[in-house]
C-alpha cells in the first residue's frame, strides 16, 4: 500500500487572482484532492467511510509558499502520509512545477463520528 501519491493539476483561470497568481486558498483545495487520491490509491474510500458515520476533519493545516504558480501551469501535487495514530492522520504535501518547489504543507486530520466525538480510524483506512 503506497504511503505517497502524485496527481497532476492544471491551474485554471478562475483559480487565479488579479495578479495572475494561483490564489492561496486554492492550494488547500489541491491538498484535499491529493489526500483523497492517496486514500483511493490505498484502496480506501472517503464516501464509504462517511456512509459508515465517520469523518476525517482537519485539525491543523499549515502551508509555506515558496514561488507563485500561474494560470495554465501544470503542477504536481505530491501527498505523503507521515504519521498515523489510532485517531489521527498526518500528511505532508509538495506542490511542484516541474522540479521547482512552489509550496509545501502539512495537515493533521482527526477521525470523528457524526456528533464530533473522536473515533478510531477503521483498519481498512490505514491503521
Amino acid at each position: 500500500m503506497p504511503d505517497s501519491h502524485e496527481i497532476p493539476v492544471r491551474v485554471r483561470y478562475s483559480e487565479t487572482d488579479a495578479m495572475g497568481y494561483l490564489h492561496h486558498a486554492n492550494y488547500f483545495v489541491y491538498f484535499e484532492m491529493g489526500r483523497t487520491e492517496l486514500l483511493r490509491a490505498q484502496g480506501g474510500n472517503y464516501r464509504l467511510m462517511e456512509e459508515q458515520g465517520l469523518f476525517m476533519v482537519v485539525v491543523e493545516l499549515e502551508c509555506k509558499f515558496r514561488q507563485p504558480a500561474y494560470y495554465d501551469d501544470l503542477l504536481t501535487i505530491r501527498t505523503r502520509v507521515t504519521r498515523i495514530t489510532p485517531a489521527k492522520l498526518e500528511h505532508e504535501y509538495q506542490v511542484l512545477r516541474g522540479t521547482s518547489l512552489l509550496a509545501e504543507a502539512r495537515s493533521l486530520l482527526a477521525c470523528v463520528d457524526r456528533d464530533g466525538r473522536v473515533q478510531r480510524i477503521p483498519e481498512e483506512f490505514g491503521t
